[in-house]
């Protein structure tokens, strides 16, 4: 199966150990992984301040990179989220504003709608272009919403594909601490990732799952949420790093580094003592702790 690896703003610039925790992964279960050089950013932030021009610019450019790959993983339940439920409607209004009519095709099944044999098989016929490219051969150029249609279903966070499309639970992990998972909102609401996740964790020999106080709480990050309303952003935070001190765990573990940053610095100023890793990450590791006494990947809640 040929993947996509869709890094994310974030990832990239603040957290490039995450994404080649899930090259790493994904490898090892036979999955051959590519990483476009031309992705940018997907345009959420964008989005989400009132700039949906700007946005529906980085869609057309999102669609054309990864077009033509099997699946697209992310690192990311927020920007993973952002592709399927944004661009659908971004795509319609584009389409819309061009004089394009609505077409039957341009209504995206749900990714849940899609079989597990049929997302390792999308994309694999006609000609691509490039790292990916859009599909060639065809007499009518589709529609951006066609477009986004054809590859909305293809796009996963790193849980769901594991789960879901690739059909494991158990990814030959070992990581022997004491874990706590946060759900984070994109992930959980957007997402409905449910128990995907710790379904994972709960397979990765040597590590025990501690269930999280109020584990369904937004951790107040939120993206610009957090600049724009700092005082309940922190006071919303202040919760999650008491609920997370709590469990007596040494990692605290998340599918997004945005909120893993974002509780870690107030469990660092708190001298807490504990680490935050992203899901990738501990799925990845196979070995124990290095000579330094951490686990390789780990990130301590430090300031």
């Amino acid at each position: 199966m040929r993947v996509a690896l869709f890094i994310t703003c974030v990832n990239d610039t603040l957290f490039p150990g995450t994404g080649r925790a899930v090259v790493t992964l994904l490898r090892r279960l036979g999955c051959e992984v590519d990483f476009p050089q031309a992705q940018t950013c997907c345009g959420q932030m964008h989005v989400n301040t009132g700039y949906p021009q700007e946005g529906t610019r980085l869609a057309r450019h999102f669609t054309d990179v990864f077009a033509g790959y099997d699946a697209v993983v992310a690192p990311s339940g927020s920007c993973a989220a952002m592709v399927r439920e944004q661009y659908p409607r971004l795509a319609r209004a584009a389409d819309a504003a061009a004089g394009r009519p609505a077409s039957a095709a341009s209504a995206a099944p749900p990714v849940s709608a899609v079989s597990s044999a049929e997302a390792g098989t999308a994309g694999t016929a006609g000609t691509v272009r490039g790292g990916g490219g859009r599909t060639a051969g065809r007499t009518a150029a589709p529609s951006f919403a066609e477009e986004v249609a054809a590859l909305v279903p293809k796009v996963h966070d790193l849980s769901e594909f594991l789960v879901d499309v690739l059909g494991v639970t158990d990814v030959g992990a070992s990581f022997p601490h004491r874990v706590t998972y946060h759900p984070t909102c994109h992930s959980l609401r957007g997402l409905r990732l449910g128990d995907r996740p710790t379904r994972l964790l709960e397979q990765v020999r040597g590590l025990e799952l501690v269930p999280l106080p109020g584990a369904e709480e937004c951790c107040g990050f939120g993206g610009t949420f957090a600049v724009k309303n700092p005082a309940v952003s922190a006071a919303m935070c202040a919760d999650k790093a008491h609920n997370v001190m709590a469990t007596g765990a040494e990692v605290l573990c998340a599918a997004d580094n945005s909120c893993l940053m974002h509780v870690g610095g107030a469990l660092g100023r708190q001298r807490a003592g504990i680490r935050v890793m992203h899901l990738a990450e501990i799925l990845a590791a196979t070995s124990e702790p290095t000579a330094g006494g951490r686990t390789a990947g780990g990130r301590t809640g430090e300031g």
